[in-house]
């Protein structure tokens, strides 16, 4: 993928991108609203991801709609309660309603790290915002089962754990050609994750200044602050 300025067009990026047989060129406006949606399964790194991004890029913010789902379940009895929020009809039109009014009034990048693996699901979400004219980059960040397995017990789940028993499920269902773009992130580190979503999104990164301590020490504590009890 590559980025090129062209005479006559300044604020606008154009991304070229290449294979045997054509050439593809999105036009991105500097400035211009983009939803990055970070999908992937537990373990796979997407809410490390999402707020390294935000540090990086100008103007973003992470929108989480896990936290629509905790409004759901807070607000109903215990009696209706569903396993999984997803399931309410209503979690997915909030979030799709949340997303399409970021998406018109905002003016800066929006960062979405949820899983999602039901395609019905994807397509109320995503699929309808892309109907409406949304920009959206999805990405998928994917691993092995044996790699999630060692991040999820890394950050002290249990076997039995609800992340842990949605790994061959989410692996099942994340690997189809519906939640493409898919990143491989076992031999990535977080910078090189960070990059490849960047250059997906047509986003541009500011430098990192932050030496190797910092940088550690930053994402232990965005694992901290997003573990679920």
């Amino acid at each position: 993928m590559i980025e090129v300025m062209m005479p006559g067009h300044e604020g606008v990026t154009f991304i070229a991108q290449a294979s045997s047989f054509f050439i593809e060129v999105q036009v991105r406006r500097v400035g211009e609203n983009v939803i990055i949606w970070i999908n992937g399964a537990f373990g796979s790194g997407k809410t490390t991801a999402a707020f390294e991004l935000q540090r990086r890029i100008p103007d973003s913010v992470v929108y989480d709609p896990e936290h629509v789902g905790f409004f759901i379940r807070k607000q109903l009895p215990k009696s209706i309660h569903k396993g999984d929020f997803q399931d309410y009809p209503m979690w997915r039109e909030m979030n799709y309603a949340m997303l399409k009014h970021l998406s018109e009034e905002y003016s800066g990048t929006v960062i979405v790290p949820m899983t999602i693996t039901n395609p019905d699901y994807f397509a109320e979400i995503v699929g309808r915002l892309r109907g409406v004219g949304a920009d959206i980059c999805h990405v998928t960040l994917l691993a092995s089962r044996e790699t999630l397995l060692k991040r999820l017990k890394g950050r002290g789940e249990r076997s039995n754990s609800w992340p842990i028993q949605q790994i061959d499920r989410c692996l099942a269902s994340l690997g189809t050609e519906v939640f493409a773009e898919h990143v491989y992130t076992d031999e990535l580190t977080a910078e090189e994750v960070v990059e490849r979503i960047a250059s997906l999104s047509g986003v541009t990164l500011l430098p990192d200044t932050r030496g190797r301590f910092r940088k550690a020490l930053d994402r232990k504590l965005i694992t901290i602050r997003h573990i679920r009890f």
